[in-house]
């Protein structure tokens, strides 16, 4: 039996989110399938972390552990020629130990999230991008931001449904700032509550715009109450940028 880590970019926009569902197509299914017609095997694809419909991935981390003496290289070659025409392609293969885990061996992971602030709508970037027509203030959304920047708990920020047991995270880094046009906001912890980004950035919005005070951002923070949340970011502006391991700088 090998371990396979797979470095793996994907569109969110067709998917119903990154692990399997039951409603509709997810990234894991598609991979999963690819893998059972290259090898005849039934697997189980773990990945860093889940996303919701719609949201993207630049470079998320899983793995697989497979019976079939295979190369690396042809694995990748084959999964991405049998991807297609699905919008997800596998990035980078390698063996890894067998301790090694995609979810459970991660120390940081990393998201972007992209705001595109004009009037006219984005074409190129559509489903891409949250498309907002009122100027953003991103230096009042910045300074606003540095309230959620450590160690918190964040029931206010994380989703009705959300498992995790505990809502206290330490959140590393969450800036603020805009290249023309577009807004970006970075948000780095070992882990997230679910939907705690988009939260986040739905929030920051509000300041932005003027309708939240910044000392809102924290206040609401406080009330440690989901029914203090001001607004919910949609998933299409939302990266799964990168997951970080032990001797990644080896």
């Amino acid at each position: 039996m090998t371990r396979f880590a797979l470095t793996i970019e994907f569109d969110g926009t067709p998917f119903q989110g990154l692990q399997r569902q039951k409603h509709g197509p997810s990234v894991q299914q598609a991979i999963e399938e690819a893998i059972a017609r290259i090898t005849g095997e039934d697997v189980r694809l773990h990945s860093a972390g889940r996303t919701d419909a719609g949201v993207h991935a630049l470079a998320m981390r899983a793995h697989v552990d497979l019976t079939k003496d295979i190369a690396p290289f042809r694995l990748a070659e084959a999964l991405n020629a049998r991807l297609r025409p699905a919008p997800v392609a596998v990035l980078d293969c390698r063996e890894v130990p067998a301790d090694w885990h995609a979810r459970f061996s991660c120390t940081g992971r990393r998201y972007l999230y992209r705001i595109i602030n004009r009037r006219a709508p984005p074409t190129l970037a559509k489903d891409r991008v949250w498309h907002v027509p009122q100027q953003l203030d991103h230096e009042a959304m910045h300074r606003a931001a540095r309230a959620l920047v450590g160690r918190h708990d964040f029931t206010t920020f994380r989703s009705a449904h959300c498992q995790a047991k505990d809502p206290v995270k330490t959140l590393d880094r969450l800036d603020v700032e805009r290249d023309g046009d577009e807004i970006r906001i970075h948000a780095e912890a070992r882990s997230f509550l679910h939907h705690q980004v988009r939260s986040m950035v739905g929030c920051l919005k509000l300041v932005g715009q003027g309708s939240w005070g910044e000392r809102r951002i924290a206040d609401a923070l406080e009330a440690k109450d989901r029914s203090e949340l001001g607004l919910n970011a949609p998933p299409h502006g939302l990266y799964f940028v990168e997951a970080t391991y032990p001797g990644d700088d080896e």
